[in-house]
């Protein structure tokens, strides 16, 4: 092999003088020289390689495009060649370069035995880099997926549908007339609003039944009731004093009567008796009346009174509500029997019967007030 490689070595060192020393007998030489031919031996076999799958990149490329593309090339570099330049300039040893050689080589046959060396290692490197890609993109192959829209992605996302390429996965085993069962899980909407459902009657359970932090259906009940039962009566209150001559009706409730009876005895004794049988005031007993003897007539006479006659008008002192339990009381009291009665004074009234449930006062002649 040694004589093999002494071929390659320029003929100028054999062509003048006797034989000397060649340097291709130089172990370090001989031992650089074999790295060389193994690494171009792997060039070579690496750059074919990479040429057989480039070329099948390309022919899969043209057949999924339909198109025709130029290929790229891989070649090797020119200056792999170099290799045979290195022992061109090898000359004998002169005395001056004898004590500056490398391992009895001269700088020059060294270094460019080096420099090859380098650079094979360079492109071997640079070819593995290249198969790796070409091999790494042959096998990853992206497939072609429409485009889906925002709507369509947010909805498979909420209800985590399985793609149809997965139902391999998930597929049971069971058959029925072509309907296969499928382990899909429910969709997270679904599962998180039963987490949440459950959650929710954890904390009901023990605020509403066992700590009772909170009124349960019948104390909500019974509050709502209670504050019904308050607006009413304050709506009764105010609907008291909203009375007036026109709607005035008897009141015949025993509280109404005693309130009545309260407001005679303090506003109204003095001038008809604490018992109704009149003094200076007329008798309202009876069933003589000088300004009608109805419901109305009675409030109209007490809110507005008769000053011509000596009877003030009641209605800055007293409501409304008020006036109406007087009345109620005055009305009350006919029939009864006063101690000192006073002669009858006015016109007869009576009371007139319009209906089943209800009554309403009317005069038979023409009313006056006592």
């Amino acid at each position: 092999m040694i004589g093999l490689f002494c071929t390659l070595v320029p003929s100028s060192v054999w062509a003048e003088g006797p034989p000397k020393p060649s340097a291709m007998s130089n172990p370090l030489a001989q031992v650089l020289v074999v790295i060389i031919a193994v690494l171009l031996l792997a060039i070579g076999l690496l750059a074919h390689v990479v040429l057989g799958a480039a070329e099948m990149k390309m022919k899969a490329y043209r057949d999924e495009k339909k198109s025709a593309t130029q290929p790229k090339i891989l070649t090797v570099p020119v200056f792999l060649l170099m290799s045979s330049v290195a022992f061109a300039a090898d000359e004998p040893l002169t005395g001056a370069a004898a004590s500056t050689n490398i391992s009895g080589l001269s700088p020059t046959a060294f270094y460019s035995l080096i420099t090859v060396v380098g650079v094979e290692l360079l492109v071997l490197l640079w070819l593995l880099y290249h198969l790796k890609s070409l091999l790494a993109k042959e096998t990853v192959v992206k497939p072609i997926v429409a485009k889906e829209s925002s709507l369509a992605k947010w909805w498979n996302k909420a209800n985590s549908f399985k793609p149809v390429q997965e139902e391999a996965n998930i597929d049971l085993g069971h058959d029925y007339d072509g309907i296969r069962e499928l382990d899909n899980r429910l969709p997270p909407w679904w599962l998180y609003g039963f987490y949440i459902c459950i959650i929710f009657a954890c904390i009901y359970l023990w605020r509403y039944h066992v700590t009772h932090t909170a009124p349960s259906s019948l104390e909500e009940l019974a509050a709502v009731m209670q504050k019904a039962e308050a607006e009413k009566e304050n709506y009764l209150k105010k609907a008291a004093n909203n009375v007036n001559e026109n709607t005035v009706t008897y009141l015949s409730d025993a509280s109404a009567l005693e309130a009545g009876k309260k407001i005679f005895v303090t506003a109204c004794a003095a001038c008809h008796a604490a018992d109704g049988g009149g003094t200076v005031g007329p008798n309202l007993v009876d069933e003589y009346w000088l300004h009608g003897g109805s419901m109305s007539d009675v409030f109209k006479s007490i809110k507005y009174g008769w000053p011509e006659k000596g009877m003030k008008s009641w209605k800055d002192d007293y409501s409304p509500a008020q006036i109406a339990q007087l009345a109620s009381y005055i009305k009350s009291l006919k029939g009864t029997k006063p101690a000192t009665a006073k002669e009858p004074q006015g016109e007869v009234y009576q009371e007139q019967v319009v209906s089943d449930t209800a009554k309403t006062a009317a005069p038979v002649t023409k009313a006056g007030l006592k």
